[in-house]
């Protein structure tokens, strides 16, 4: 009996949603929205007040990049946005896993980890350069699921903290430049040819990078974790939809991904639009937006407004659209209004109760 009321609710919800009229562009504005990840550096008064004509928060996270500053400004620039603007930016530390094989390396990032996160910040990010970059004494290259780090994701899981994992790479990264089903991949590993996997058969495989986070997730059921970049599985609703079911304290982001859905909404936008439907409370918006400082930010603004406003053509309304990233046409997927609250702002709310004061 209880197995068939569950199923009435399901149904009555779904044609509650059903009847919903999708929010329009006029409604843009006056919708809570959260861009759960981008990465800001240094002062940026204008792309702050653009987030907030267009309704916007935001969750800054720092990472161990080289294009970025060194961790420790990464640190001062997010505590600063923070103190300046604190209903406005939240933000989430990292560590360096370089070093990972030396003694006293995982008491230190733990302390480390701590400092921070009692300074405010709400997750903590672990990054591609763990399976990518980093090696061991021995040569070997240092996965997520490695024993060293399980002291480190047990005090995070024991203290319900938040990991962003971005671990792998698009599928994209394992082929070559011609093969790439988007342009924004193509351009991004011409310039950057150290993370173009195809090129570097001496680092684990694709398949082996997803089976690596998936073993360190059965290692650790109660870790909150959102696999961001639509956990490096982007070309395949299908596969994004198994991660989910098989684990329940898992979200994704959708940051630089958003080409990828449209990609194959080109071909079954019922099926992405089905896919958005079911996992609506799995789901975070983000861009990846990345600004540097005083002589980036009106650029900046810019490109926030007119790739949240594209965004929002495209989860909201129903219009054939068209994309830089790829030839073919697709139509948007006018979710309804339950599921953008969600995916834009209630589902952060929840996972990160204390950023965004009210």
């Amino acid at each position: 009996m209880r197995g068939v009321v569950f199923v009435i609710l399901l149904s009555s919800m779904a044609i509650a949603q059903a009847e919903q009229a999708p929010y329009q562009d006029a409604d843009f504005a006056n919708v809570e929205k959260i861009d759960t990840h981008v990465h800001l550096h240094g002062t940026l008064p204008t792309f702050v007040s653009r987030a907030g004509a267009d309704n916007f928060r935001l969750l800054t996270i720092n990472v161990n990049y080289s294009d970025f500053p060194a961790l420790p400004q990464q640190h001062r620039d997010a505590l600063s946005l923070r103190t300046a603007y604190p209903d406005r930016v939240a933000f989430a530390t990292t560590f360096d896993a370089a070093g990972s094989e030396r003694p006293g390396w995982e008491q230190g990032v733990e302390r480390q980890l701590i400092d921070a996160l009692d300074a405010g910040a709400v997750a903590v990010k672990v990054w591609k350069d763990i399976g990518m970059q980093q090696r061991d004494a021995d040569g070997r290259a240092v996965m997520i699921d490695d024993p060293r780090f399980t002291p480190i994701f047990r005090m995070l899981e024991a203290r319900g903290t938040v990991v962003l994992g971005h671990l792998g790479e698009p599928r994209n990264a394992w082929l070559p430049l011609s093969e790439m089903t988007v342009n924004g991949d193509r351009e991004y590993f011409k310039e950057h040819p150290q993370y173009h996997m195809a090129t570097h058969a001496e680092w684990p495989s694709y398949e082996q990078q997803i089976a690596a986070r998936d073993r360190m997730l059965d290692r650790h059921p109660k870790l909150r974790f959102v696999a961001v970049h639509l956990a490096s599985l982007e070309w395949s609703v299908d596969r994004i939809g198994e991660f989910l079911n098989r684990y329940p304290n898992a979200s994704v982001d959708v940051a630089a991904r958003m080409s990828h859905l449209q990609l194959q909404a080109s071909i079954d936008r019922e099926k992405v639009r089905r896919f958005f439907i079911q996992f609506q409370d799995r789901i975070l918006y983000a861009t990846d937006i990345a600004c540097q400082g005083p002589q980036e930010d009106s650029a900046c603004a810019a490109q926030a407004d007119e790739a949240w406003r594209s965004d929002w053509r495209f989860l909201n309304g129903a219009d054939t659209l068209h994309s830089a990233e790829f030839a073919a046409t697709f139509r948007g997927l006018a979710l309804p209004r339950d599921v953008i609250d969600r995916i834009y702002s209630g589902n952060a709310r929840r996972l990160f109760p204390t950023a965004w004061p009210e």
